[in-house]
């Protein structure tokens, strides 16, 4: 795959596009949300801009940075339109989710990578290929031929039956922490249930909004717990498609008034029949010099959209607690919809060891005693201010890790396997990955520097 023999972006672009054909995703979707992986993947290598243009034409540095913002969500989540596969039990959701894996080990050749761009690309193939029950993905590895049974064992999993509520519950229940989270899932879930029966049975019911409010700091399984709500929605009967939709400004506001009445409406369009799960959704009502005309826009079409669309569609925005209530208030058609918040508390030590240890086995990785012992060193050093990214901060320090793995090994000419997967304490002895760098990359285009429970991370 990435280095020696490996594919080129241009290549795994390719093969990418011939899967989403077969699924029906139209060709532009598909190649700008893998560009958009890609670039997030390979932000911090030297070089990478030119390298990422020569896989499409008219590409500029700054169209690279624009991507990577875009992509870095799915450094520890399926991709928007993998999503959607999922949700609609497409028989290729498996093979498009290789695809991404194999974008993301092409990623590895751009520029001049570094190992946290190894890193990445590891932990973002792990999240494409266990979000669709895929095979495994060794990144910067030679690529082993499918074999004949390949499409078989694809369609046997294609067979199965769709998640019942009771098994997406229990796949919240299993997620680490979040305990008044469970509730307030569970408490909502008893409540539509029930209405939906009264409804059902001729019985007058109240009108019970569906939308929610997150509130909690970066990192904290807001988009883990929203993926999960619209899978469970879907199984009430409530939605009749399920999948997620996760945006925030930038993919809602466009650069002049008007035009963001269009952008917002279709975007909520390709949501219709899920969640649409809009993140810092409070940087709609208001920017750094205050009322935002633009966001006001987004918003107005949004409450519009809501109401047009209640019978198939939810709304999950999400933020910090307090710029949140600000956000809720500033608009009374979203004061009158969103009437439920769920608190998503920062993880304990122990919750982000288990993330951490998740994380690694996902990716085909295993932390040593050693190295578990000195993840805690590095938390119980690390400040827990509100910029502290929690399971994300866990995902970046896993990343950093296995760059630092793969650099160690550089000398090794035949590492057994037990060296391919064991992450020692010494791979985490140099600073890890801070939480700014969770949210803000290496590079930037003025100056040109920079798994389930993955998006927990």
């Amino acid at each position: 795959m990435s280095g020696a023999g490996g594919k080129s972006l241009q290549q795994a672009l390719s093969e990418l596009l011939v899967v989403a054909g077969r699924a029906g995703v139209a060709d532009d979707r598909a190649r700008s949300e893998a560009l958009a992986l890609a670039a997030a993947l390979a932000e911090s290598a030297p070089g990478a801009p030119a390298d990422w243009g020569k896989a499409f034409e008219g590409a500029t540095t700054q169209a690279f940075f624009d991507a990577a913002v875009r992509g870095r969500r799915w450094r520890g989540a399926p991709t928007a339109v993998l999503t959607e596969l999922i949700a609609n039990g497409s028989a290729e959701k498996a093979a498009y989710a290789e695809a991404l894996a194999e974008v993301a080990s092409a990623a590895c050749t751009l520029g001049e990578p570094t190992m946290r761009v190894v890193g990445n690309a590891s932990v973002a193939a792990a999240a494409q290929l266990q979000a669709a029950g895929a095979r495994p993905l060794q990144v910067a590895s030679t690529p082993q031929p499918k074999t004949q049974e390949a499409p078989q064992e694809e369609a046997a999993v294609e067979e199965e039956p769709a998640k019942t509520v009771e098994e997406l519950l229990a796949e919240l229940d299993e997620l680490t922490g979040l305990a008044r989270v469970k509730r307030e899932v569970h408490r909502q879930v008893a409540v539509l249930r029930v209405e939906k029966l009264r409804t059902e049975a001729g019985l007058k019911s109240p009108t019970i909004t569906r939308h929610l409010v997150f509130v909690g700091n970066p990192g904290t399984g807001k988009t883990t717990v929203a993926r999960l709500v619209s899978g469970i929605y879907k199984a009430l009967g409530l939605l009749s498609k399920g999948q997620l939709v996760e945006v925030d400004r930038s993919e809602l506001v466009a650069g002049y008034l008007g035009q963001t009445a269009t952008k917002t409406a279709e975007v909520v369009a390709s949501a219709a029949g899920g969640v649409l799960f809009i993140d810092e959704a409070y940087s709609l009502t208001a920017g750094d010099l205050g009322a935002d005309q633009y966001g006001r826009e987004a918003v107005d079409t949004l409450v519009k959209e809501m109401e047009d669309r209640r019978d198939d569609l939810v709304v999950i925005v999400a933020g910090y607690p307090e710029p949140m209530e600000a956000f809720i208030a500033a608009n009374p058609g979203l004061a009158s919809r969103f009437r439920t918040t769920i608190e998503f508390e920062n993880y304990s030590d122990d919750e982000l060891t288990d993330i951490l240890t998740g994380l690694a086995e996902a990716a085909d990785y295993e932390l040593v005693p050693e190295a578990v012992d000195k993840f805690r060193e590095v938390l119980a050093t690390t400040a827990r201010d509100s910029s502290f990214g929690n399971g994300r901060f866990a995902r970046n320090v896993l990343e950093a890790a296995i760059g630092r793995h793969a650099w160690r090994l550089r000398d090794v000419p035949a590492p057994t396997t037990d060296q391919l997967r064991q992450i020692l304490a010494e791979d985490l002895t140099e600073a890890p990955v801070t939480s700014e760098e969770a949210v803000a990359p290496l590079a930037t285009s003025s100056d040109a520097t920079e798994i389930e429970q993955g998006e927990q991370a």
